[in-house]
């Protein structure tokens, strides 16, 4: 046979190979649609007409509407979405005014620091923006591996991933590592990322009162000898009150009962302990004894995303398992660098961390000395005050703004209506005047609405009735 017609009859078996796989295929899947329709048409109801729901109908619309109204019947401005006119950090500019600045993550003061700066721009030159697809497959970068190495370093494990936002974090890692054979118990104000974690896992969820790790063991002693594998979470300084998680309570707990441990560092990387590390160098524990280091890199490290820090095996599994990493684009070159970038500063710089704890301690002693209500807070990087009326929380807020301070409410649902209150993010750039001048004039403008009895109490009911009537 000549050397083309061996080529001829080569070509011509891999053409009936490749027809013979296809026709397996379509047989397979012909045959798995006939089932599934056979299965479909066992037992058919006949068809119901139903109506589709709107959604000007849902309840979640109404309740926006009822605020909304709420608010126009008192006279109140929406204090949300409120454009920044620059990088915002301890000061901030909004509608050409230039404004003191409580409601920025930027604790270390790095979101413009030259170095950050510099890194970020001789990335972009190099690679552009986006990773342009998932890490798996054509979105690897080097910074990538630099970034995890640097987070698994610093918390002195094995391992680190990163992923391309915070919130997913928590719904990629908890929903791969946990499932309907599951147990998770969580701390009862834990982030809203971690709930929907937990229910895409499937697994059993159990809460414990905040911070109470009697209460924990309760729920453990009752619960734990019926589940595959158990997941506890905290937060290290929890996002709404500013107190920090009892982890040496949480820790002794751990090793009497053996379930995984999550620790939330959103709020503690760069805050909690002399040199930043967290919240296991604020209490002294090894950090190898704490199963999964989760954080952002959208506060501290003035970058956007998220990580997972722990064992190598973790790593691992996560990288090979979670949706949110496998079919998700890798984090954006630019971002990694930045983050990078911050750590170098944060490592470099601990005196940023120290001047941070001073402002924390300032803004809460005045704010106690003032009588403003700062409820759990310890005086890290979070401070609340509470106001309790939802519409009170959202004119202080417009009251604090035209005075020259741009502070955020947290109202219900966020909150349990009675619970609502301006939220203070505090930064090592805050100077003891504008901490001053801000609590100053919290307690005065808080005083006046309290003293005219402004939010809910005074709202006309028949009014909205009939305005939400009409809408």
């Amino acid at each position: 046979m000549s050397e083309n017609e061996e080529r001829n009859s080569a070509a011509k078996m891999n053409s009936s190979l490749k027809e013979n796989l296809l026709d397996q295929m379509r047989n397979a899947h012909q045959s798995s649609e006939r089932n599934r329709m056979a299965r479909s048409e066992r037992d058919v109801p006949p068809p119901v007409r139903r109506k589709q729901t709107r959604f000007e109908d849902l309840p979640e619309y109404k309740q926006v509407q009822t605020q909304k109204v709420a608010s126009e019947q008192l006279g109140i401005d929406n204090p949300f979405y409120r454009a920044h006119q620059t990088a915002a950090g301890a000061t901030t500019v909004i509608d050409g005014r230039k404004l003191i600045n409580f409601a920025s993550y930027d604790y270390l003061g790095l979101n413009r620091h030259a170095h950050v700066l510099a890194q970020a721009r001789d990335t972009i030159s190099t690679f552009g923006i986006s990773a342009s697809a998932s890490r798996l497959v054509a979105g690897e970068r080097p910074a990538h591996a630099e970034l995890e190495e640097r987070i698994a370093a610093f918390y002195g494990v094995e391992a680190a991933v990163c992923f391309v936002s915070g919130y997913l974090t928590n719904v990629a890692a908890i929903s791969c590592l946990m499932g309907p054979k599951d147990l998770v118990v969580h701390d009862e104000f834990i982030h809203n990322s971690a709930l929907a974690g937990i229910k895409l896992s499937g697994a059993t969820r159990r809460l414990f009162k905040h911070n109470d790790a009697n209460d924990l063991e309760h729920v453990l002693r009752t619960v734990a000898g019926d589940y595959r594998r158990i997941l506890v979470i905290v937060e290290g300084v929890y996002s709404m009150d500013g107190d920090i998680a009892n982890l040496p309570a949480i820790m002794k707990l751990k090793a009497e009962y053996g379930f995984w441990l999550m620790v939330d560092e959103a709020h503690s990387l760069g805050i909690l302990g002399k040199r930043g590390k967290g919240t296991f160098e604020h209490f002294g524990i090894d950090p190898r004894q704490v199963d999964i280091w989760m954080g952002t890199l959208s506060k501290t490290t003035s970058s956007c995303g998220g990580y997972i820090a722990g064992s190598g095996a973790l790593a691992a599994v996560l990288k090979a398992t979670a949706g949110g990493f496998v079919y998700s684009v890798g984090l954006a070159p630019v971002l990694t660098a930045s983050a990078i970038a911050s750590l170098d500063i944060l490592e470099g710089e601990p005196e940023r961390v120290a001047a941070l704890r001073r402002n924390g301690t300032l803004f809460l002693k005045l704010a106690q000395e003032a009588g403003l209500d700062t409820g759990l807070s310890a005086g890290f990087s979070v401070v609340p005050v509470l106001v309790g009326d939802s519409l009170r929380a959202v004119q202080l807020s417009n009251d604090l703004l035209a005075a020259g301070i741009n502070a955020l409410p947290i109202i219900h649902p966020a909150v349990p209506e009675g619970m609502a209150r301006l939220r203070f993010f505090i930064t090592s750039e805050h100077t003891e005047e504008q901490i001053r001048q801000t609590v100053a004039m919290t307690a005065e403008k808080l005083k006046d609405l309290t003293e005219r009895n402004f939010g809910l109490a005074s709202i006309d009911v028949q009014q909205m009735m009939k305005m939400l009537a009409t809408r």
